[in-house]
């Protein structure tokens, strides 16, 4: 029977676990990026991460935990520059991204597998999500979901108006490091699932498709962990009878329901 025979596989179930926890777990982080006009960011911390991934091959430890380290200190790396309002802090940024990418292609060709592994941190591959893994990613999406949403309030006020909020006695630069530390476990927990190169999608794009009908940051916030848990939950079956790559599949569905949004409410506004 369609939909239920892919549970009688381990790896299917292990998938949609981490799809359910990815999906989850990137628009929680992504809404703030997005209040801060700052989509791309996942991005970038997704390409400081591929040194990590790669350092991880090379040295034979956990690549997921090594991008992790490389990801938070490229998180807050990024957010000190940002800090300093600088002529060359944007080209700062490019060089610390693009480095990072570049850094990680060549380290991974020194890995005994060469850049083979690699590759499936470039374009996800869910379907090789260990039990190990699946701990790992339950917990990092643990503490972006709960953080987020004990924190919520703050970093909206910080991500909408920073000078606002600083007058208001709010400690800004904490809760931008905060922020770019929930960012950088996204884009760690999203790597093997979309694949660095598809990160800021899945971050935003359940996110942009919220904001077309929620009246609030809050239902936002909801509607676009919702959108995002179920988006990657359908990608991963649609890539199984489809055989497609799960990634770009849920990519491809999360922007869908974007367009198929912002059609229905397009309708509906001029109807009225």
């Amino acid at each position: 029977m369609i939909g239920i025979e892919l549970l009688d596989y381990d790896f299917m179930r292990r998938a949609l676990v981490a799809a359910v926890l990815v999906g989850s777990s990137a628009p929680a982080a992504g809404i703030f990026l997005v209040q801060r006009r700052l989509p791309l960011i996942g991005d970038g911390l997704g390409h400081v991460a591929v040194t990590g991934v790669a350092l991880g091959l090379v040295l034979n430890r956990a690549p997921v935990l090594v991008a992790l380290v490389a990801a938070i200190a490229g998180a807050v790396a990024i957010e000190l520059i940002r800090a300093r309002r600088e002529a060359l802090a944007e080209v700062a940024l490019a060089i610390l991204f693009y480095g990072g990418i570049a850094g990680g292609v060549v380290l991974a060709s020194r890995a005994p597998s060469g850049g083979r592994n690699l590759t499936q941190y470039l374009f996800g591959t869910i379907t090789t999500t260990s039990v190990s893994d699946l701990a790992v990613f339950a917990v990092l999406a643990a503490v972006v979901l709960s953080a987020t949403t004990v924190f919520g309030p703050a970093l909206f006020a910080v991500s909408n108006d920073e000078e606002f909020a600083r007058a208001g006695g709010l400690p800004v630069m904490r809760l931008n490091l905060v922020l770019a530390t929930l960012t950088a476990l996204t884009v760690v927990i999203s790597m093997r699932v979309v694949g660095v190169l598809l990160i800021s999608a899945l971050m935003v794009v359940p996110v942009a498709a919220a904001q077309l009908v929620a009246r609030s940051f809050r239902t936002t916030y909801v509607l676009g962990v919702v959108i995002g848990a179920l988006v990657a939950v359908a990608g991963v079956i649609v890539s199984y009878y489809a055989d497609t790559p799960s990634g770009g599949t849920i990519v491809l569905l999360a922007i869908a329901v974007f367009a198929t949004t912002l059609l229905m409410r397009t309708i509906r506004v001029r109807t009225r």
